[in-house]
């Protein structure tokens, strides 16, 4: 029998339907399904998310790996996940660096020196007492730094004029935070006596943003400064006139001897698999020059919130909910490389790894890098979170920097994509305070953590392994 256009299009329709109801019905039981939506929408009617992120911000503030306020910070945490009924609460000794970002100062030289609003870069050396005065040269990218001749660099002040580009996936972070991280060795190697970054963010408030660089080994070690958006622009201007152009900087940074923090760990015991664990993670620590709401206070709050909601359902999830927040993400990762390290063979246990570290939200997207056979699985997931204007992504998702060493190990990996619109605004910046929190997103945001971990927890099967080439280590 011939089928036209018109008739084969509703019979694909149909025979996709049903695959897809079929898919489902393989991964969860139909109470499971109808537990997931009911969880999904008992968070979009209001969650205590709020309350944790202000309890932080108001008892502790800024937790900077190895300060007085990160060993709050894990006190903070202990207290606050057995008083919201977590089991099996406890502390996981982590080795952190420690740092001190002391004054820092930059002024535009001239006839009308202008002092600049900057930052210096995590991890900088300082300068020497008296300062630092060079004539400086700019560059517009980090690859035209890698391209320049060291006979124009040698002791200059090299500054990065590189803009970040706004997006709601964040993509623009990646292009500019090089500059930041490797900047200060090139430049180095080149012979220049400092580096000078346009600050990895997109606020256009004079506000400066830190975060870490990377010195290399074979590099020498310069002074490093991140310039506010708007401060930038004035050095540029300067320098487009053609004249010569003089910095002043001192810093008085410096580095002591490391010490010790904690990943805080805690977890909603599963009722059938609780050997197996689905994960999710966020990080303690923050920066020292805000409050830590946005980074990462908001990411803890939506983990702790959505495993707090999943306990309280009458239907319990198959599998253990395990909370982890992570030491020192923000200066290297320490926590999560500790965590990875002291599973080792545990980590078969983890069947799937999720993490909040992009903000507020609201949740846009599902992705995942799971077994390929388990991809139907993450669809079906979709369909729960698509009442939350949620978008299906594909399955090459790398997941945060946390749950980096795990994927190394063969964890699969949830990832729920917060939006990144506004987050690079106030990220790694004085600006990072509890006004920055919307409650209603927050709530958002917990709804599909919740629904999405709870699902992840009741699946008949598992999401695989991933091998060492898919997860891209």
């Amino acid at each position: 029998m011939f089928l036209t256009r018109a008739a084969i299009i509703p019979l694909l329709s149909l025979a996709a339907g049903l695959c897809s109801s079929h898919a489902r019905s393989a991964d969860w039981t139909e109470q499971d399904l109808a537990a997931a939506a009911a969880l999904r929408d008992r968070a979009i009617a209001g969650t205590s998310a709020f309350e944790h992120v202000e309890s932080l911000t108001t008892e502790v503030g800024p937790r900077f790996a190895g300060s007085a306020g990160d060993a709050a910070g894990v006190r903070w945490a202990l207290d606050r996940l057995a008083k919201l009924g977590f089991s099996n609460v406890r502390t996981q000794d982590v080795l952190v660096p420690r740092w001190i970002r002391g004054s820092c100062d930059v002024v535009l030289l001239g006839s009308s020196p202008q002092p600049l609003t900057a930052v210096a870069l995590g991890g900088s050396i300082g300068t020497a007492e008296e300062g630092l005065e060079a004539a400086v040269l700019k560059v517009e990218s980090f690859e035209a730094l890698q391209k320049l001749d060291a006979s124009k660099a040698a002791n200059k002040i090299i500054f990065i004029d590189y803009r970040m580009e706004r997006s709601r996936d964040g993509h623009g972070y990646g292009a500019a935070v090089r500059s930041r991280v490797h900047g200060p060795s090139i430049a180095a190697k080149l012979g220049a006596s400092a580096l000078v970054i346009r600050s990895v963010g997109t606020s256009n408030n004079r506000i400066a943003h830190t975060g870490t660089l990377l010195y290399a080994i074979d590099a020498p070690r310069i002074p490093a400064f991140a310039l506010s958006n708007p401060d930038a622009d004035i050095l540029s201007r300067q320098l487009e006139t053609g004249k010569p152009v003089k910095l002043w900087l001192k810093s008085t940074s410096r580095e002591l001897p490391a010490t010790w923090s904690a990943n805080v760990i805690g977890e909603i015991p599963g009722r059938e698999r609780p050997q197996e664990i689905v994960l999710l993670g966020a990080h303690l620590d923050s920066w020292d020059l805000g409050q830590g709401a946005v980074d990462d206070g908001a990411g803890i709050a939506i983990v702790m919130e959505a495993a707090r909601l999943i306990s309280k359902l009458e239907r319990k999830p198959a599998r253990t909910i395990r909370v982890v927040l992570f030491a020192n993400e923000e200066f290297g990762l320490s926590g999560a490389r500790e965590y990875a390290t002291q599973l080792g063979e545990a980590a078969a246990g983890h069947v799937i790894a999720m993490e909040a570290d992009i903000g507020v939200g609201p949740v846009w997207r599902i992705e995942s890098q799971v077994a390929p056979e388990s991809v139907s699985a993450i669809a079906a997931m979709h369909q729960v979170l698509q009442p939350l204007d949620v978008e299906l992504g594909g399955n090459e998702s790398r997941g945060g920097a946390d749950v980096g060493p795990l994927r190394a190990l063969g964890v699969p990996i949830l990832e729920l994509s917060l939006d990144a619109t506004l987050y690079f605004d106030v990220h790694h910046t004085a600006n990072d305070t509890l006004l920055q929190v919307d409650r209603k997103i927050l709530d958002q945001s917990v709804a599909a953590y919740a629904a999405a971990a709870y699902l992840a927890a009741t699946k008949q099967g598992d999401f695989g392994r991933l091998n060492a080439q898919s997860a891209g280590e």
